[in-house]
């Protein structure tokens, strides 16, 4: 009884946790905000909002960005199709 009084809130936290990092996640590596993004650092740059030298740095880490959700977009879809018999 104790040990559940006990370990109870930090299964509780740990379960946020692991739903918090899904989110973000999920926010990080979604391909359409990343495009979005793209696009409004391009008119950032354009409106003279930010120098050329911040530009080519955000878009760079959103450029990684994008290739590593690729990259799991890719690997999900294997995984589906080898569970569903098609891989």
């Amino acid at each position: 009884m104790i040990h559940k009084l006990l370990t109870g809130p930090m299964g509780a936290l740990v379960k946020l946790g692991e739903k918090i990092k899904e989110e973000v996640d999920r926010e990080m590596y979604d391909i359409d905000h990343i495009q979005k993004q793209l696009v409004q650092l391009e008119m950032l740059m354009e409106t003279e909002e930010i120098t050329e030298e911040e530009y080519h740095a955000q878009e760079e880490e959103l450029l990684q960005r994008y290739e590593v959700a690729k990259l799991r977009e890719q690997r999900m879809f294997e995984d589906l199709k080898r569970r569903d018999g098609g891989g």
